[in-house]
């Protein structure tokens, strides 16, 4: 990685995704380095679709690759009609605010690829940029699930290896970094942080990554109720979590 008059210049083939759910995270992305931003809402969840008027926002305030998530609530990837029909709205709402890519992830009920499905979702959003997200860590059979994306046409697959954490799950990667051979690009993510990229690069062969490079700031407000949770997992309503973008060009640093 170069650094000319201020501007961070990465190699070609090396890119760095960063998942946010802010219009601030957004910025710092982009300030920091990164190719591209996956936006997401309820990431305590693991993600689900923005708003319009995230999405919108996000859009005017960067110039990168904006990636939205499709995935109308959390828990499994196996999606009843009335849901696929919000996530068929919610493509098009992702075309509509110039969007360039999506990023979905399907299964059936015995733990496969739903190529029918798949399908459906994919011919909605072309010609956007299709990545094919973590559903793919509870899929079955990794080897043939990912020929089933691969046949999709999907550009990118995230995938932590079917493990917690993308480091945990990196000889699995390695393995579908070699199966893939350019059909489509293997992007690790999950934990990813600047003291492993760097690893998981020599190992995997890969070169596209994905991170949230958050860091978790105190709240403005300086009254606070104590012992109040709004959510279900007594998160403290007086922390916020937002892309952190030193933490970000501290990855690309690392994988230049």
């Amino acid at each position: 990685m170069l650094f000319t008059k201020g501007v961070i210049v990465v190699p070609n083939n090396i890119h760095l995704e960063i998942c946010i759910d802010s219009v601030r995270s957004a910025r710092a992305a982009q300030e920091g380095g990164a190719s591209r931003v996956e936006l997401c809402d309820n990431l305590l969840v693991g993600g689900t679709t923005p708003s319009y008027g995230m999405i919108k926002q996000v859009r005017q305030a960067t110039d990168i690759d904006l990636h939205v998530l499709i995935r109308p609530r959390g828990g499994d990837f196996c999606y009843s009609e009335g849901e696929l029909a919000v996530m068929l709205e919610d493509i098009r709402m992702a075309k509509e605010l110039v969007a360039d890519g999506v990023v979905i992830g399907i299964l059936n009920r015995e733990g496969r690829v739903n190529t029918e499905v798949a399908r459906r979702l994919i011919l909605e959003a072309r010609p956007l940029r299709i990545t094919w997200h973590r559903a793919f860590d509870l899929a079955r059979e990794p080897a043939q699930a990912l020929e089933d994306i691969i046949a999709l046409g999907c550009d990118y697959l995230l995938t932590s290896g079917q493990q917690q954490t993308a480091f945990a799950g990196k000889e699995l990667i390695a393995e579908l970094v070699r199966q893939a051979a350019g059909r489509i690009t293997i992007m690790p993510g999950g934990g990813v942080r600047e003291e492993n990229i760097a690893e998981l690069r020599r190992v995997t062969g890969a070169c596209e990554f994905h991170s949230s490079g958050r860091q978790v700031l105190a709240s403005p407000m300086q009254w606070q109720r104590t012992g109040l949770y709004m959510g279900a997992w007594q998160q403290s309503e007086y922390e916020l979590a937002f892309v952190d973008p030193k933490r970000v060009t501290a990855m690309l640093r690392a994988i230049r």
